[in-house]
């Protein structure tokens, strides 16, 4: 079978200059995405490539176009009309899409990313123009060999799998699930490097229980409920079964599943192919380096934390697990930790029942801490209790529910902590616990504040406060690049740990000169090349690299050599 990427040969002349040999002409390569310079081809390349005369006379460079673009970009009339520009741009020129994307970065990852991909996701029958990525439903499973033979480059590396049924804080999506895989892999590209000819975006789609979707007369996904549990995860074997084969080498991102499954998954496949849950270990590993930041402010340490998490589902647990990971290689035992770390669902605090999930068990308090609290009734203590009774430094918002944390609650903790670290982590910007605003009022100004999505810096009484974001952003590009690089096995509890205190130490330096306790979005690639650096260090250390010829003094020359960057390069037609 051909592939689109028979077509291109990424080459070296004989002084060691890179071009791109090529073996298709004319039109066609101004209507790939992977080929189209647009008027940057040159004049010469014009004439050799067949493209005289089907361009503007005028060359430019890539910088010329990014100029020409941006300016119109900045004409868009919202967010999801800038989000829909940026597509298009990468829907004719991958390298233009990239460069634009990396000269705006910290403009722009808002727009391709969160908080606005949520409403993308919501419309994404309605937005839909051109296909990219790939999916696969009950219908054609079965065929999910073939399918991914048809895509159109050889060598995957990273891919991106949702089943859309946990999107965010705006729950099952659908067949929109699919954008957000893609603009998770574009921060792996303009963040992480890694090449996006090999990287993939799937939706699995196995229906929806949405029923305003089923009823969209324009909805593209399939009109179906969504599978059971065993017709589920039968689809699920066929397609890691199907990839793995195809791409031996590919790491698997399991992304937005909801927490019924997400942690089944994660336990199903981890040790059979290379994956990770960025929900669970992307999310964890991310509120873990905030909190490390925070301390390290405060000159305090993880151990003498008492953390409330509120939200059980997969980001939640998540959360919990990666804290519990690190308070323990902080040395506290057991039950120690479980003094100091407590988990609050819809029902109350979590604790041990029966009825408990068994993804729930470790981080469930007593059954009987109600009662030894001085609460008389026979349920879990409420969220206000947990906070009024455990006095906690640290309280974390997973819930996607808006104004979870009201003022009393607020000033109840901060009653109870000089400096409590608060930290409303729900996506998008409408499911936020908490604006910073109030939360730095009534806490007095005392309180440390991070927020999952992006908000303007908080005046108060004179004093600014810079509001640091906790984006996962930070963790899973340079976590799968290194995966990738370590050609890894598997991806161990250890690289996830990892990760988490490389964004904190990386933030150290930050930390000294603004008020915030995670870096801007404008160092992303420095902090993902980083990142991944250490966490690359660890699998080589604990074994989880399949690669035997990595050097560990060397590492970070070794992933700059293997980073991607957007930038056109010369094209020769080699028939």
């Amino acid at each position: 079978m051909t592939r689109l990427s028979d077509y291109f040969e990424y080459r070296q002349d004989q002084d060691g200059n890179p071009y791109l040999a090529v073996s298709i002409r004319g039109m066609t390569l101004l209507k790939l995405p992977a080929s189209n310079k647009g008027t940057a081809f040159t004049e010469q390349e014009r004439i050799d490539l067949g493209l005289d005369g089907l361009l503007p006379p005028q060359v430019t460079t890539l910088e010329q176009q990014i100029e020409r673009l941006y300016f119109s970009y900045r004409q868009q009339a919202d967010d999801i009309s800038k989000y829909q520009f940026l597509r298009a741009i990468q829907d004719r020129s991958e390298v233009l899409f990239y460069a634009i994307l990396e000269r705006h970065l910290e403009e722009m990852v808002p727009i391709v990313y969160t908080p606005t991909i949520g409403l993308a996701v919501q419309k994404f029958s309605s937005l839909y123009r051109t296909a990219r990525g790939l999916t696969l439903a009950p219908n054609n499973i079965d065929r999910a060999d073939a399918i991914l033979k048809n895509y159109p480059w050889h060598d995957i590396r990273m891919i991106v799998v949702t089943d859309a049924s946990a999107i965010l804080g705006i729950g099952d999506q659908g067949m929109g699930g699919l954008s957000i895989c893609i603009g998770k892999l574009a921060l792996y590209t303009v963040g992480g490097g890694v090449c996006p000819f090999q990287t993939l975006p799937i939706n699995l789609d196995v229906g929806t229980n949405r029923d305003e979707l089923l009823d969209d007369p324009h909805y593209l996904g399939v009109r179906a409920k969504r599978l059971g549990r065993d017709a589920y995860f039968a689809m699920v074997d066929k397609f890691v079964a199907a990839a793995h084969r195809t791409w031996p080498k590919a790491i698997i991102q399991w992304e937005d599943f909801t927490k019924d499954v997400a942690f089944d998954v994660l336990a199903r496949y981890r040790e059979k192919v290379p994956c990770f849950n960025d929900d669970i270990q992307g999310t964890g590993a991310m509120a873990l380096a905030g909190i490390l930041s925070a301390c390290r402010r405060l000159g305090q340490t993880l151990a003498e934390q008492v953390i409330v998490i509120a939200g059980a589902g997969a980001a939640g647990i998540g959360v919990a697990s990666v804290i519990k990971a690190g308070m323990a290689d902080a040395g506290l035992s057991e039950t120690e930790i479980r003094q100091r770390l407590f988990v609050v669902d819809i029902y109350g605090l979590v604790v041990d029942t029966e009825q408990l999930e068994h993804y729930k068990h470790g981080i469930a308090q007593p059954a009987e801490i109600g009662q030894v609290w001085g609460i008389p009734e026979h349920r879990p203590p409420s969220l206000f209790e947990v906070i009024s009774q455990a006095k906690p430094s640290v309280l974390i918002g997973l819930t996607g529910a808006a104004g979870l944390f009201g003022e009393n609650l607020i000033r109840t903790m901060a009653a109870n902590c000089v400096n409590p670290i608060v930290m409303p982590l729900s996506n998008p910007t409408a499911n936020c616990e908490a604006t910073p605003a109030d939360i730095i009022a009534w806490s007095d100004s005392r309180a440390i504040v991070a927020t999952g999505s992006p908000f303007a810096d908080v005046e108060y009484r004179g004093v600014r406060h810079k509001i640091g974001q906790g984006n996962n952003a930070f963790i899973f590009p340079g976590l799968g690049l290194a995966a990738m690089l370590g050609e890894c096995r598997r991806i161990s509890d250890a690289m996830v740990l990892e990760s988490a205190y490389a964004l904190a130490d990386y933030s150290a330096d930050f930390e000294l000169a603004a008020d915030a306790i995670y870096p801007p979005i404008a160092d992303l690639q420095k902090i993902s090349s980083y990142v991944a650096e250490r966490v690359l260090a660890k699998a080589i250390a604990d074994g989880s690299v399949s690669r035997n010829d990595l050097d560990a003094a060397h590492l970070a020359d070794f992933i700059a050599a293997n980073q991607w960057h957007p930038r056109y390069l010369p094209f020769r037609y080699v028939g």
